[in-house]
């Protein structure tokens, strides 16, 4: 099919030279249009890694020979790939790299304390993706909402001594995000590092700016990826939509809260729920570590490393795993296949936007086949209403193997959440869909510790008594429109 379009491409474009009339600077200027068709198509083709993807941008270069090429350089060209490996080898030669000797775990061992022998295999198929060490003596609590979220937040920023790292997605600038504002500014007063890492679209959902109020109280803010016209630069997939924050390498908190009254379940312009988590142990050093990063290639400064980590703070096994559209493309996607295949029990999965690809689809419905329990919690009430459509077009897919799907009553819940059996959990910012799977550079930590997931689990078991489980005939019984509407949204899901 590809090279069909070449052909017709090229033989529309030689139908164009051979037109009457044409002139020396017509035809410059056709061969031009015509080499820069072409030529975004080969770059297409030989750089893509989806067939989909390569054909699409193919079709649009060769068909629209101006437009398309010019299309393709701004929205289909992943120049940050480039950019990211060259500093990943600067950061490499400096990079401090965890020693977990301090914490009596071989991280490389399948047989490490704490890791049943069934999800052996998932440690040694992480280990080899990540290559992060799984780390023991940690200790991680739930954090439900704004309410019990900010406040320790908070606390860990006003009582950091050394140092204070925050990235996140969306910063706002209301009352409650300027709880956060002032305390990083009393932080920076006595004299703590602080660093404050703002995606660059993610800032603008509020005004002001939080980057500018930060700057001018003095604190070292940087902006992820900025939207800028000169020179012109609109990475709208290439999003940082980590959410860390690390204070003096002691404390650290991850998850998939932003920062805002937007969070608070109290607040009458709430509007979602959401789940963070307050991780101490040696697994802090990796959630700094992938800050520290982050700050290197955005602002090229690099971070010394905190030199305090506390073990033995409890019994969890974690280890962190970064995801993004660099060389770290599909690490997250490979593990959870890994999790789904490696289930004996129970899959368990509570995420507010679901698109899995055909793997991850293929996986859900065999581990249901074998007798698994997969159970996935989506909201009833979705900000993007385009998502809830394009999910529900391939539910059916998955409801007829046996695969339990049910939407818990609004208000709209972003928590993400994977549970496998009863010794594995997985928490982060990452969602189900292309654009954190491919499109966003993401974090996630995997927990190896039942008793982490008995209380996750009992979290997770009792939002799904409160939900409203969905049938095939549910599914098939839509009416034509509704059917017709959801299909169009969901033809669009890798863009979404």
């Amino acid at each position: 099919m590809s090279y069909r379009l070449v052909v017709i491409g090229l033989e529309s474009l030689r139908s164009r030279l051979a037109g009457p009339g044409l002139g020396g600077p017509e035809w410059l200027i056709l061969l031009a249009v015509g080499v820069m068709a072409v030529g975004s198509a080969a770059h297409a083709l030989l750089r893509k890694r989806d067939p989909r993807a390569a054909l699409g941008w193919i079709a649009v270069c060769l068909t629209f020979p101006v437009a398309g090429p010019i299309i393709y350089f701004f929205f289909g060209v992943n120049r940050i790939a480039t950019r990211a490996k060259r500093l990943g080898a600067r950061w490499s030669e400096t990079l401090e790299v965890v020693d977990p000797g301090h914490s009596g775990v071989d991280p490389r061992g399948p047989g490490a304390e704490g890791v049943p022998p069934d999800l052996a295999e998932l440690v040694r198929i992480s280990d080899a993706v990540t290559h992060r060490p799984l780390l023991g003596g940690n200790r991680l609590e739930p954090l439900h909402c704004g309410e019990e979220a900010y406040p320790p937040m908070l606390a860990a920023i006003e009582e950091a001594s050394e140092s204070v790292y925050l990235s996140t997605y969306i910063f706002d600038s209301d009352e409650t995000g300027r709880r956060f504002l002032y305390a990083l500014e009393r932080a920076h007063e006595r004299g703590v590092r602080v660093r404050v890492l703002i995606d660059g679209v993610g800032e603008l959902y509020s005004w002001p700016r939080v980057g500018k109020i930060l700057a001018g109280l003095g604190v070292p803010v940087a902006s992820f990826l900025p939207p800028r016209l000169v020179p012109p630069a609109f990475h709208i997939n290439l999003r940082s939509h980590r959410k860390i924050l690390v204070a003096d390498g002691r404390v650290g908190f991850t998850g998939g809260m932003n920062l805002g009254g937007r969070h608070l379940a109290a607040s009458k312009r709430s509007s979602s729920i959401d789940m963070h988590f307050r991780l101490e142990g040696p697994i802090v050093a990796q959630l700094e570590e992938v800050f520290r990063q982050d700050w290197w290639f955005v602002t090229d400064e690099h971070l010394e490393p905190c030199g305090a980590i506390e073990a033995n703070s409890g019994e969890a096994l974690c280890r962190t795993v970064v995801d993004g559209p660099n060389e770290d493309l599909d690490k997250l996607l490979m593990i959870v296949i890994g999790a789904v295949s490696a289930a004996r029990h129970r899959v368990a999965i509570m995420t507010p936007y679901f698109l899995p690809p055909r793997e991850l689809m293929a996986a859900l419905e065999a581990a249901a086949l074998r007798g698994v329990d997969v159970s996935i919690i989506l909201p009833a009430k979705n900000n993007l209403p385009y998502m809830h459509w394009a999910t529900r077009n391939q539910l059916w897919e998955l409801v007829r193997r046996g695969v339990e799907v049910s939407y818990q009553p609004p208000p709209f819940v972003h928590t993400k959440l994977l549970l496998v059996d009863d010794h594995y959990a997985q928490i982060g910012s990452a969602n189900l869909d292309p654009r954190s799977l491919r499109l966003n550079f993401e974090v996630a930590v995997e927990v190896f510790d039942p008793g982490f997931s008995k209380k996750v689990g009992e979290h997770f078991a009792e939002v799904r008594t409160a939900s409203a489980g969905i049938t095939l005939e549910d599914l098939e019984n839509r009416s034509l429109p509704v059917r017709l509407r959801d299909a169009a949204a969901w033809l669009f899901s890798p863009y979404l």
